[in-house]
């Protein structure tokens, strides 16, 4: 197992409590979600890559510079997937539709999809393979849904539920859908919502919610893998490959050592990313609720808890709510190897900091209302804000 130094920034803790997609309940979008019963028309706009003059970089550090090079703008995308053997850069757009960067449209679920802050699309991934396509997104009632489409490039086909989990409040979706290096499904699942886990999801075990799932979509209607680490207990859901989690929005895997890094949004003082490393049987406990950030939240026993790697103060200079990025594979940025990019969703800024030294991290560029990262083949990056704007990570 890698040994990582984590980082603690700062020590203010502000009671604000987070409960919006990606903000806190005091801090809303400035674009209203849409109604999904009259979406309105499409706001998506191809653009091409803009002039040096049209981007935003960061100021000059040792480490280099960055540049965040708009490419499209889109209806609140909040989602970035690549399929292979395809050159196009899909994104999922709050509202029910996922479309290319060129302004394409591959699925329109607009009229389907709750309009809650934290509702609607929000989350995309194509099968390894590239023949089917998933989205994870809420219906009108507020319920969860993982859906599978046949996908030959052309146009999607044989529509199916893989997963529906209810949802007893609106808030704390997760929504993030990612092949593991393994070619296993996994699937972020917030709480259920309301404020500070009412249920006591985060540390139930019969329950998918406020959980990371792992299972082979290509079931009937899917599999669990036999090496799950839950699989032959009682009383427990054998989905679960992590749990103590309340809205787990972003995770993102190394495509070079097959580590898993994810933002964990906070209740009303810390924002976390947690770690699990390449080679984990699963299981881990990452604390909600009993923990928020690495301070406690609620007197209870969780057993073993696995702590952060990565915390911050919500509502310090504008914090409230961590966007988890990935460590950089690419090949257009050579000082940026190797690091993780994370950020902030009201404060805008983005960081970096050396993934196996978090405590060197340093402020590299902002996004206004930063939504999600994405990584396309090649190992770049992208931001995505809430506003609209796509942009690609550039060099300098």
């Amino acid at each position: 197992m890698r040994r990582l130094r984590p980082v603690a920034a700062g020590l203010v803790a502000v009671a604000t409590a987070c409960s919006a997609l990606m903000a806190c309940s005091s801090v809303q979008p400035a674009t209203a979600p849409a109604n999904p019963a009259n979406p309105g028309p499409p706001a998506t706009t191809a653009a091409p890559d803009v002039t040096a003059a049209e981007s935003t970089s960061a100021p000059p550090s040792a480490g280099g510079e960055l540049r965040f090079t708009k490419v499209a703008e889109l209806d609140r995308p909040v989602a970035f997937a690549v399929r292979k053997g395809d050159d196009r850069r899909y994104v999922a757009e709050q509202g029910g539709r996922l479309r290319t960067l060129d302004g394409d449209t591959v699925v329109d679920l607009s009229r389907e999809v709750s309009g809650g802050n934290e509702q609607g699309l929000l989350g995309a991934a194509f099968h390894p393979s590239g023949r089917w396509l998933y989205l994870n997104w809420t219906d009108t009632e507020g319920a969860t849904h993982v859906t599978e489409w046949a996908y030959d490039g052309v146009k999607v086909t044989a529509r199916r539920d893989v997963l529906t989990q209810e949802q007893p409040y609106a808030n704390h979706n997760g929504g993030q859908l990612a092949f593991g290096p393994d070619g296993h499904l996994y699937i972020a699942l917030g709480d259920g919502g309301s404020g500070g886990d009412p249920h006591g999801n985060g540390q139930r075990l019969d329950t998918l919610l406020g959980k990371i799932l792992r299972i082979d979509p290509r079931g009937d209607p899917y599999k669990v893998p036999k090496d799950n680490p839950f699989v032959g207990k009682e009383d427990t859901r054998t989905e679960i490959w992590a749990y103590g989690l309340r809205n787990p929005w972003r995770f993102g895997f190394d495509r070079e050592t097959g580590d898993l890094w994810i933002g964990d949004v906070g209740q009303n003082a810390w924002e976390e990313i947690d770690y699990q490393p390449a080679g984990s049987e699963g299981g881990e406990n990452y604390g909600w609720n009993l923990r928020e950030g690495a301070k406690p939240f609620r007197v209870g026993k969780g057993g073993d808890l696995t702590e952060p790697v990565i915390t911050y103060p919500l509502g310090e200079g504008g914090n409230c709510s961590v966007i988890a990025g990935f460590v950089y594979r690419g090949a257009r940025i050579p000082w940026l190897q190797g690091n993780i990019l994370y950020g902030d969703f009201c404060a805008g800024w983005v960081k970096t900091a050396p993934s196996e030294d978090l405590g060197q991290d340093r402020r590299v560029g902002r996004v206004e209302q930063l939504s999600s990262f994405g990584e396309d083949l090649d190992g770049e990056l992208y931001a995505l804000s809430l506003r609209g704007p796509v942009y690609r990570i550039d060099p300098a």
